[in-house]
């Protein structure tokens, strides 16, 4: 396999990481939603995220994205501040190769870097097997499920909940000012 490399997303990425989320949305329940957004949306997305601060990857093989991953807030109201969702999206052709572990794991590094202390993992479905077996090889533990949350082709969907702790986790003071 060609060499992997990872580093920040910039807008000249969006449509190659517009193309990777489009058929999860059409085809797949790990997004909870119907229309896949179109590239000006999905720089909107990109540029809210990383006006925020958060951390936004994609992955290359011989110049090409063939993933991506981002953290975003987890809720918004302040006592969440330090809590941290991620997103990992690898295109059908890499899965299997690393790439999903390997922004993933960087990812986890440049949140523990901003100094968030825990990370949630939102997986849509109890059967997506290789993104819960993704978080499960990078320190996250299943804390929950939420059954039938979500409706999407035609049937009720499940979301998986799971948490791994970044940095210090909650052994010490989240904010020492």
């Amino acid at each position: 396999m060609p060499p992997l490399s990872l580093r920040p997303a910039t807008a000249a990425d969006v449509p190659a990481i517009t193309a990777i989320y489009g058929p999860n949305v059409a085809e797949g329940v790990a997004s909870f939603e119907y229309e896949p957004p179109d590239a000006a949306e999905m720089a909107r997305r990109q540029e809210a995220i990383l006006s925020a601060g958060y951390p936004y990857l994609v992955a290359e093989i011989d110049g090409a994205v063939v993933g991506y991953a981002y953290a975003s807030a987890y809720r918004s109201r302040p006592g969440y501040r330090f809590t941290c969702e991620n997103s990992v999206y690898v295109t059908p052709a890499a899965k299997g190769r690393g790439v999903g572990k390997a922004l993933l794991s960087r990812l986890i590094d440049d949140c523990a870097e901003r100094r968030y202390r825990q990370m949630i993992a939102v997986i849509g479905n109890l059967g997506n097997h290789g993104s819960i077996a993704l978080h499960r090889a990078c320190g996250f533990t299943v804390v929950g499920v939420l059954p039938s949350i979500g409706w999407k082709h035609g049937r009720w969907i499940d979301s998986v909940l799971m948490q791994r702790s970044l940095g210090e986790g909650d052994t010490a003071a989240a904010d020492p000012g």
